[in-house]
């Protein structure tokens, strides 16, 4: 492990850590860019909304299949090689694509399929891009680098859509060679990196192996508590997923007005992560985490009842700032509260109970939404989240108890 300086000069100069962030950004970029430009020229063949649904049901079910094989594969072996090949795989998908979209056989069900692949590829791409971090910074550096990452993480969610659709005004067709330099960036990135990881690999693959991620993570309270809390805030104060309804019938402010909607929780989550880059040591973690998530709560019940356009981008703004607040506390806590030998397999339901939570608490809003009205189905939204929070702060004493970062890692030494 590297030296332990945990300055910003310590990160510049630490070649692999840049390596890591080039080729994550890129990765997401590209991503973007491909989900972006796909859904437009889906939805140009077929004029059917419902495809554009599969289009996200392609990418998300490989990763609720494959999570504990992909655990698995990140604890086993080499995670730079991993990276690599998921690149390499995502490369071949956007080649795949261009031929089934470009071709006389453009029928949507082949693109489906293709992005099951696509997905395939991205659930072993986060599980060893989480597990990878702690293996090229210092313990005393990762809480920093976190913040880093998650930053460099949201500023490819902002740029990565915008940049898509301006390539699909402007370049067309083009658009799938730009994601093609990206991914091949990213596998350059990943591939280069030089620390030695010395992983100490797992019995055989077997049933109880694959389910060794679930079993630590049940008997370790600290760990349980940070992927259990974030699974149901997200779950129960999902809202992105009702933006159009208020963009076009509550604020009244149309397609414009959406997209600023959408991006505001992304620039709050950006502001706030570079925030917290020039936290030295940070202090009061476990309430830190707590107070994070009832202003998580509070935002989403002023955003619902909110008429005001300007009030609403505020709520939002604050949405995503306390959002990134609690994903750098839950990442940092549960990658330094995890041996290296399990953290591929904990990466892997971590990861998994993000991506649900997102696209069940998309479900779930639209599901009450139409029951009870867009308005209540927000507002409830937020207390359940609030009473959440509360509820974890009472049965979770090990992570209020925390104060610094090192509390936790002194557990696996």
């Amino acid at each position: 492990m590297v030296g332990s300086d945990t300055s910003l000069n310590y990160l510049l100069r630490n070649r692999d850590f840049l390596f890591f962030i080039i080729g994550r950004f890129s990765n997401v970029v590209g991503v973007q860019i491909l989900t972006v430009a796909v859904g437009w020229h889906v939805y140009q063949l077929t004029r059917d909304p419902l495809d554009l649904g599969y289009i996200g049901l392609a990418q998300f079910l490989p990763a609720l299949f494959l999570f504990l094989i992909a655990g698995y594969v990140s604890d086993k072996y080499d995670r730079r090689i991993i990276l690599f090949f998921c690149n390499i795989a995502h490369f071949i998908v956007v080649v795949m694509l261009m031929l089934a979209l470009w071709g006389e056989y453009n029928d949507v069900r082949i693109v489906f399929g293709i992005l099951v692949l696509h997905g395939a590829a991205r659930a072993f791409f986060h599980t060893a891009g989480q597990a990878i971090l702690p293996n090229i910074v210092s313990t005393e550096a990762f809480p920093k680098a976190v913040a880093y990452s998650s930053s460099v993480n949201k500023a490819a969610q902002l740029i990565g859509p915008a940049l898509g659709g301006g390539l699909i005004a402007w370049a067309g067709d083009w658009t799938y060679y730009v994601t093609l330099s990206m991914f091949a960036l990213s596998a350059l990135s990943s591939i280069i990196i030089s620390a030695r990881l010395k992983l100490e690999a797992p019995d055989k693959m077997t049933f109880s192996t694959l389910l060794g991620g679930f079993n630590f993570i049940w008997k370790d309270k600290i760990v349980l508590g940070a992927i259990s809390i974030d699974l149901m805030a997200v779950l129960l104060g999902g809202v992105m997923g009702l933006l159009p309804i208020y963009a076009s019938d509550i604020l009244n402010v149309g397609a414009d007005g959406l997209g600023i909607m959408r991006a505001m929780p992304g620039v709050g989550s950006l502001i706030m992560g570079l925030w917290l880059t020039q936290i030295v040591s940070p202090r009061f973690i476990g309430p830190s985490l707590f107070i994070s998530l009832f202003i998580f709560g509070f935002s989403i019940i002023v955003f619902s009842v909110s008429e005001v356009f300007w009030l609403s981008l505020i709520a939002l703004t604050i949405y995503g700032a306390s959002d990134m607040v609690s994903v750098y506390i839950r990442l940092t806590l549960v990658q330094l509260a995890t041996p290296d030998q399990m953290r591929g397999r904990v990466s892997a339901v971590n990861s998994v109970s993000i991506n649900a939570s997102n696209e069940l608490g998309d479900f779930r809003a639209g599901l009450c939404a139409a029951g009870l009205g867009t308005i209540p189905a927000v507002l409830l939204g937020g207390i359940a989240t609030l009473c959440v929070t509360g509820i974890w702060f009472r049965c979770f004493p090990s992570i209020r108890r925390i104060d610094g970062f090192e509390d936790v890692e002194k557990r696996t030494k």
